[in-house]
């Protein structure tokens, strides 16, 4: 556990950036959480990440967390009730065809059963957080998570820049555009910045669909725990609670106080400024977290199976989508 005085350079690295990309994004047409990202990014490929910032910057994954249970706040039930049947229905559909693409196409090309099944789960469920997850349940080695892991944070990197400029070229409605972000990406954060980058309502649909995709990352583990025992349970419960993503419940219960209106107009907007300087936070951490130096090398295989899912299962959404909004 980092002591405060630990934390405390990197947060201030943190918020140099984000208060930098803010002015940057209000004075120009750039979002500012684009600008986030290319700013961590760039300060990360150029002159690393400083020794003494490392433990501060860190803590951007849980800015991001916290950001998205906020984001509950501008959840009303009318959208819910409008569209999450919908949602959940495609996030089903969207894992399962993952799923199976990449443990059959693999399989045929010669990828490893547990590697196989670690690329399935990042690329089909909540990115790297699935790898560790399903790891956890089929006992998968450090190289078989490093492979799949890599694997997923050069699709996170490349779809940060192509999704949003294919989405524009697109002309798709912002909900309609959002949801099929968070249809499409791998993991959390990328799909809410690439969402945010096209406009606010995009990226809560992106987020929104997102997450649950991530609700499917319990059952995936404990499917392919059954899957792979040999006589033991390894199913184990602990794990699983532990790779869960526990932020999806405080999203639910900052909605749910919300539209019981047990919170006034004025906090409610709060919550969203707090809401906004944490996303600005956590994507400049994000971009820090896409050095190309720490993108480990994945081979030829890995990376055309999981392109070929890519663009397979983004395509069937993309048309799902587009039909029944």
């Amino acid at each position: 556990m980092s002591s405060v005085r630990e934390l405390v350079p990197g947060l201030v690295v943190l918020s140099v950036l984000a208060a930098l990309a803010r002015v940057v994004g209000d004075a120009t047409p750039l979002s500012p959480l684009v600008v986030a990202i290319a700013s961590g990014a760039g300060v990360a490929a150029t002159v690393g990440v400083p020794e003494w910032a490392e433990a501060g910057i860190d803590r951007h994954k849980l800015m991001l967390e916290t950001g998205i249970v906020l984001l509950g706040a501008q959840l009303t039930v009318g959208q819910l009730v409008e569209t999450g049947p919908l949602v959940i229905v495609l996030a089903m559909g969207v894992v399962v065809l993952g799923v199976l693409f990449i443990e059959t196409v693999g399989k045929r090309v010669g990828i490893e059963s547990r590697t196989r099944s670690l690329l399935a789960a990042g690329a089909s469920v909540c990115g790297v957080s699935a790898v560790l997850a399903v790891a956890g349940s089929i006992d998968g080695d450090e190289a078989e998570i490093s492979y799949a892991a890599g694997t997923v944070l050069l699709f996170d990197a490349i779809t940060l820049v192509v999704f949003p400029i294919v989405g524009s070229a697109l002309g798709l409605p912002d909900r309609t555009f959002g949801i099929w972000a968070g249809l499409s990406l791998f993991s959390t954060g990328p799909a809410a910045a690439v969402g945010f980058a096209v406009s606010e309502t995009a990226g809560q649909w992106a987020t929104i669909t997102k997450l649950v995709r991530n609700t499917f990352i319990g059952v995936l583990a404990v499917g392919y725990a059954i899957y792979y025992a040999t006589g033991t349970d390894r199913a184990d419960a602990r794990e699983i609670w532990y790779r869960f993503p526990k932020f999806l419940i405080g999203f639910l219960l900052v909605a749910v106080v919300v539209n019981l209106g047990l919170i006034g107009a004025g906090t409610q907007a709060a919550i969203g400024t707090a809401g906004d300087w944490l996303f600005a936070l956590a994507f400049v951490g994000l971009g820090f977290e896409l050095n190309p130096r720490q993108l480990k090398a994945t081979g030829a295989k890995p990376i055309l199976v999981v392109l070929a899912q890519f663009l397979a299962v983004s395509l069937l959404a993309l048309g799902a989508v587009t039909l029944v909004l």
